[in-house]
């Protein structure tokens, strides 16, 4: 199984979207989800289009072939790059290119990424350093820095991607693993749900089998704790409340309110 760039966000946001995207499973309609998406695109190209504004034509190159024997190249900004290496596939919005001050050392490369969110998140990083692990193993060497532009201003992050290495790559782990089974993972409802655009078969699944997540601010810690005392329903949890004499013992911000709660 090849992890793409894409599979690789999915799973940050929520395993079970990457796992039904690696099986082609038909989505439904979420008019976030196609709205964020479209703003990304449009700020991208024109991320792009400031971007290479600032060269002359003939220094920049879409898609040009990137390896150990780029040290002949002459560009100084690409963009659409696309990359395979080993079992790992990302279509790199655009690498800087800068030569070595000295006639024999390498030039550096850095890739770039362009969110228009005007606040990163950690997702944001972990997606440069995804690309920028590919950009090291295709030159052989390692790319430590990337950049990210964002926001309404445009601004420049740059970003030690060498210190997520080891993340990325233990994510990468889990995401073979996870994409090695024939079942889905555990259904669990997170945040990120109304920008999905499972939203709708994955809300449906909870509600029929009155999944733990369904309680609004649950942690994934107070759910391991529920399932070690056999609790796996949100009915069960309000029965078990009852009869304690306390609350069961949840993080602060969980609220017991369902529909299955009122019957």
């Amino acid at each position: 199984m090849i992890i793409s760039s894409q599979l690789f966000e999915a799973y940050i946001e929520c395993a079970i979207k990457c796992w039904l995207r690696s099986r082609a499973e038909l989505a439904g309609e979420n008019v976030y989800a196609e709205w964020a998406r479209a703003q990304n695109e449009a700020y991208r190209r024109d991320g792009l289009k400031h971007l290479l504004a600032i060269l002359p034509e003939n220094k920049c190159a879409m898609g040009p072939p990137i390896s150990k024997n780029s040290k002949d190249a002459v560009w100084r900004i690409a963009f659409d790059v696309r990359l395979r290496t080993n079992d790992l596939e990302s279509r790199l919005q655009a690498v800087e290119r800068i030569p070595s001050e000295g006639r024999r050392g390498p030039a550096q490369f850095i890739p770039y990424r362009f969110e228009f969110a005007n606040k990163l998140a950690k997702k944001h990083k972990l997606l440069l350093a995804f690309d920028a692990l590919l950009l090291s193993e295709a030159l052989g060497r390692e790319v430590n820095l990337g950049k990210i532009v964002h926001g309404d201003s445009h601004a420049t992050v740059k970003v030690k991607t060498s210190t997520l290495a080891s993340e990325v790559r233990n994510r990468i782990k889990d995401i073979t693993a996870l994409l090695a089974n024939n079942s889905p993972p555990g259904l669990v409802l997170n945040q990120h749900c109304g920008q999905c655009e499972f939203q709708t078969r994955c809300r449906k699944q909870a509600t029929e089998k009155d999944e733990l997540s369904l309680l609004s601010g649950i942690s994934e810690k107070d759910r391991k704790r529920l399932h070690g005392n056999g609790i796996f329903t949100v009915p069960t949890v309000w029965r078990s409340s009852l009869r304690l004499s306390a609350p069961f013992p949840l993080s602060s911000g969980t609220r017991f309110h369902h529909s299955t709660c009122d019957a």
